[in-house]
């Protein structure tokens, strides 16, 4: 008796890549999404609601015989003690707070990064310099650097202010558009040599802890097996090593965002960093401080804002962590 083999095609599983498996980790995480999603209606609603024509109030305008207002009608947010309206101040604030902080973290985190890996991965000698200039960088006053950093860097903004209005509107375009296309590049650019001197100067952390961080991953099994086949130390290290490092990368990001705001708020309340009329979150929190017994809502407003965003960033790096590291995983 003859026994006939049945072939059935076999089933093959799909691979899943670690940026997908993230992905479904971080939509598991409830906080995370629901801070990423709160922090997404902010940025929107600060640099979106701006530029829509009619629809908010212009936040210098003065309106003396209405300072002071409480929240409701016209002023959702009520008025300060100059009659601006305060919803207008916060979200204009929010563009240059947002600006600033997103910015100046992309500088910091990017130098810091390529500084903590090379270290990280070259080891001996290499390590040692790079570290030391490190070590030195830090014995330095921050504050007064950055100081003089803006202050010499300042005349540059000018010709950033017209080099940005003749890409935007054009050198035909009118006086109003002009003026209209000034009233938020100015701010933005005139913030530019503050972002560089922040960003210069506060990469000295986040290149430690990437060192760190490269040289635990360098020790383990697949890169070893990434050397055995041939593969450069450029591959070796921003394509394997570096993406097993994110993590916390990443939570430091998110926690630099904020702890920058705050230091831009110093810059600002020392008359180095955002000019008046124009406000940031800080300048607002500041004022709102000086005036809380006559005008609460002045401090309510800003400091929601900005309390809001600060957890939403800690919680969305906490999440992003779990999500990155595949060790987090439950399944």
């Amino acid at each position: 008796m003859t026994s006939t083999a049945i072939n059935t095609p076999a089933t093959v599983e799909k691979g899943s890549s670690l940026w997908k498996d993230a992905g479904i980790r971080l939509r598991r995480n409830r906080a995370a999404t629901f801070s990423l999603i709160i922090l997404t209606a902010i940025f929107l609603a600060c640099l979106i609601l701006p530029f829509i024509e009619g629809l908010l109030i212009d936040p210098n305008a003065l309106n003396l015989p209405n300072k002071n207002s409480p929240p409701g009608g016209k002023h959702l947010f009520g008025t300060d003690h100059l009659g601006r309206d305060i919803f207008s101040r916060v979200l204009y604030g929010g563009r240059i707070t947002i600006a600033v902080g997103l910015i100046t973290t992309s500088v910091s985190v990017t130098i810091g990064v390529f500084w903590g890996a090379i270290a990280g991965y070259a080891k001996g000698f290499t390590d040692d310099f790079m570290m030391r200039i490190v070590d030195v960088l830090y014995a330095l006053p921050f504050l007064v650097i950055v100081i003089l950093l803006g202050q010499t860097l300042e005349p540059l903004t000018s010709k950033l202010t017209e080099g940005s209005l003749d890409l935007i509107v054009g050198e035909n375009a009118s006086v109003k558009e002009q003026n209209d296309t000034r009233t938020w590049v100015d701010p933005i650019t005139s913030l530019v040599p503050l972002f560089i001197a922040i960003g210069a100067l506060s990469w000295l952390t986040v290149s430690r802890i990437v060192r760190a961080q490269v040289r635990n991953v360098a020790s383990q099994d697949f890169v070893e097996a990434s050397r055995s086949l041939g593969l450069s130390h450029f591959t070796i290290l921003f394509k394997h090593i570096l993406p097993n490092s994110l993590g916390p990368i990443i939570v430091y990001t998110t926690l630099t965002i904020p702890s920058i705001m705050l230091f831009e708020a110093t810059l600002s309340f020392l008359g180095l960093g955002v000019k008046a009329p124009n406000s940031s979150w800080g300048i607002l929190i500041s004022e709102g401080a000086d005036r809380m017994s006559a005008n609460p809502w002045l401090l309510f407003f800003p400091s929601l804002f900005f309390a809001t965003t600060l957890f939403a960033l800690n919680f969305l790096g906490d999440g992003l962590r779990d999500a990155l590291d595949p060790k987090s995983s439950k399944d």
